[in-house]
């Protein structure tokens, strides 16, 4: 049996498929012991885009230009070199790149000129390794008999399905970024009112909570840090509030965000306005709980149906049946 014969065998691709889903158990089980690292992480990368941001607000307010390229400069440094030049080469801002990508990559948590150097990159590249590995598999590894052009149309068709992979692979992100702020959000806003009511600013109030949400949604405590940052050193404050209703997109925030907006322009009582806006976070969260119960028992009737009345009926009928066939 030749190489290629033991590869396209069932017995091979059984063992294959057996290990990707032993390792996928294993990182499943053992991705908490990486996720203190992951924290870190994050709070490096808030630490840097608060410096950047810094750099930027001082290098506007002087007038410096050299500043404002040093900062610039900053923020593209974690890009490869090569990235870069395939971006500019075939002018891919042009081809993939509208005016929500940036803001998606914020959403996302993916911050930077070299973030977004990296997602055109891949969008870019995605679709040719995917088509390489195709017709690798199909033409040499498992042709099954089929026409060499009936191969490389299939092939074709899983690169065209790669052009899509980066952008469901940041749909997801942004997906899963945004459940775990939206699950924290009413926490930490009642977490801002009471600080708010006790005496504090928001500025500090955000920065408290901040810190005490961190364990709860690392994802709110980092966007929480940034607004700090941003409320600073930018001359409007309702800049930042509106950049965090950016980067979140949740509609909660953006409401709690157009509330402060509001009590800042017109100067109103910010701990009035937040009272407010956490009465109705809570009342979300209760209707949110309610729809999720009422949906429940829908939910229930098919595997009631499919695993428990069978198992029921045997229980019931079994004795009887054994009884009439030992007569």
């Amino acid at each position: 049996m030749t190489l290629a014969d033991q590869i396209a065998s069932s017995d091979f691709l059984i063992a294959v498929f057996a290990a990707i889903s032993a390792a996928a158990i294993v990182f499943t089980f053992g991705s908490h012991i990486f996720e203190r690292a992951e924290r870190k992480d994050r709070m490096k990368k808030v630490a840097l885009e608060r410096e950047q941001m810094r750099a930027r607000e001082m290098a506007r307010l002087r007038n410096q230009s050299d500043s404002r390229e040093g900062a610039r400069n900053i923020r593209g440094a974690d890009a490869r070199a090569y990235m870069k030049s395939t971006v500019e080469r075939f002018s891919l801002q042009k081809a993939f790149m509208d005016e929500n990508t940036v803001e998606r990559l914020a959403q996302a948590g993916l911050r930077g000129q070299g973030e977004l150097t990296k997602h055109l990159f891949l969008r870019f590249v995605t679709p040719f390794v995917l088509f390489a590995i195709g017709v690798v598999y199909l033409v040499f590894i498992a042709p099954g008999g089929r026409p060499l052009f009936l191969n490389v149309v299939y092939a074709i068709g899983v690169g065209l399905v790669g052009a899509y992979l980066p952008v469901l692979l940041l749909r997801n992100k942004i997906q899963k970024r945004q459940q775990s702020v939206r699950s924290a959000w009413p926490d930490a806003l009642d977490l801002v009112l009471l600080c708010v009511e006790s005496g504090m600013s928001i500025e500090h109030a955000i920065r408290r909570v901040a810190k005490e949400i961190g364990l709860q949604s690392p994802e709110l405590a980092e966007e929480l840090t940034l607004t700090t940052a941003e409320l600073s050193f930018l001359e409007d404050r309702t800049r930042a509030y509106d950049n965090l209703a950016r980067r979140t997109g949740l509609d909660g925030v953006r409401s709690v965000m157009t509330a402060l907006i509001q009590a800042e322009r017109y100067g109103t009582s910010v701990g009035q306005a937040l009272r407010v806006m956490a009465e109705e976070g809570r009342e979300a969260r209760m209707m949110e709980a309610e729809k999720k119960a009422a949906a429940l028992p829908p939910k229930m009737t098919v595997p009631l149906i499919v695993f428990f009345l069978p198992v029921l009926f045997i229980i019931i009928m079994a004795p009887a049946i054994i009884t009439a066939m030992s007569l």
